[in-house]
């Protein structure tokens, strides 16, 4: 086995960079690596029109680490108020690239998500016309739903329907974790594709809960079953052009993790590639990591991939750091536990 790499400069598909000190603080970690990256848009107040993405382009341009070459790719978030002229105007200035559906209530600032999808059903159908990809933070928020069910019980009662009820409408299952998400993205044609996150592919719910709570690989869709993890990893280490990668990297400074009622998020955006390696010569597939990091995304998004280049090399463990500093307090790096011994040269070629 050679103990080098070199693939295509990868992008991330679903990455959390909040705004302010937070985003100053950590999107450096994300461009020493990636090209480019779908914005998620739950900010408050959330990026729901032309003109949010716009400003909030700016702020993360301004943001950006002298001598970066980062392309952020924006999103609206979409809500029972979104205005389906707004979004065919966002996709036809080549700003946005897709819009996002939060169920009201399932995640970190996903308040003002959708509670009733028929108020949307005129966006969604304008989106289908223009190829618009949306994406998906697949869970029920039915309280008498499992925490652990919601993901399968989304596929059925939500995502199926309104798949149906909209033909053609691209859709991304975002950050899948279990078998059930699996399936169901094989199931779909080329308008369906999936990320998976890093942390999902590496840790399982044991992992978070046995000898003690661990705050900072909870996250939601929150890790499931060992079986789900393997069905993850089988998936992204297959080659299909339906996987790709979005880290779902989510920045929250310590004491908000650290609480009796902790965020939910991890911040992977630091050692991603690193683990990524790990994972893929695991299971014995390092020549099919370009492939999910920097050639099926773009291909679903209809993006030419990077003709820039990073060479990896297998080593001496890296020595990634615990924690990010940054204005708006410290951020623990996702913790793999185990030694990555593969090194991401820091400058692309």
């Amino acid at each position: 086995m050679s103990d080098q790499l070199t693939i295509r400069r990868p992008d991330d598909w679903h990455l959390h960079l909040r705004d302010g000190a937070m985003l100053q603080g950590v999107l450096p970690e994300t461009t020493r690596h990636f090209a480019r990256a779908i914005i998620m848009p739950n900010l408050v107040p959330p990026v729901v029109t032309l003109a949010d993405a716009r400003a909030y382009h700016g702020r993360i341009m301004a943001a950006l680490p002298p001598g970066a070459e980062f392309e952020p790719l924006m999103t609206l978030y979409l809500t029972e108020n979104t205005d389906p002229g707004d979004v065919a105007a966002a996709h036809a200035s080549g700003l946005v690239k897709a819009v996002k559906l939060y169920p009201a209530g399932a995640t970190t600032n996903s308040a003002s998500g959708v509670s009733n999808l028929d108020a949307v059903r005129p966006v969604l159908e304008r989106m289908a016309e223009i190829g618009l990809p949306l994406c998906v933070h697949g869970e029920v928020t039915d309280p008498s739903v499992d925490i652990f069910d919601r993901e399968a019980v989304f596929i059925d009662r939500v995502l199926d329907p309104l798949r149906r009820a909209v033909p053609g409408l691209r859709v991304v299952m975002e950050h899948i974790t279990t078998a059930d998400g699996v399936e169901y993205a094989r199931s779909g044609g080329d308008d369906l594709g999936a990320t998976i996150t890093t942390h999902h592919l590496m840790i399982n719910r044991n992992h978070m809960l046995v000898g003690g709570i661990r705050p900072h690989y909870y996250c939601l869709p929150v890790v499931k079953r060992a079986r789900h993890q393997r069905a993850l990893r089988a998936a992204a280490t297959s080659g299909e052009a339906r996987f790709f990668l979005g880290t779902d990297s989510a920045p929250h400074n310590d004491p908000a993790k650290e609480s009796a009622c902790g965020c939910a998020g991890v911040f992977s955006a630091t050692n991603t590639m690193s683990c990524l390696a790990y994972v893929f010569e695991e299971e014995g597939a390092l020549e099919r990591l370009e492939a999910f990091a920097s050639l099926n995304g773009p291909a679903f998004y209809g993006l030419p991939p990077n003709e820039a280049r990073i060479t990896m090399t297998r080593g001496q463990p890296v020595d990634y750091p615990a924690k990010i500093e940054t204005g708006a307090g410290p951020v623990t790096v996702f913790d793999p536990g185990h030694p990555l011994l593969w090194a991401v040269s820091d400058a692309p070629v």
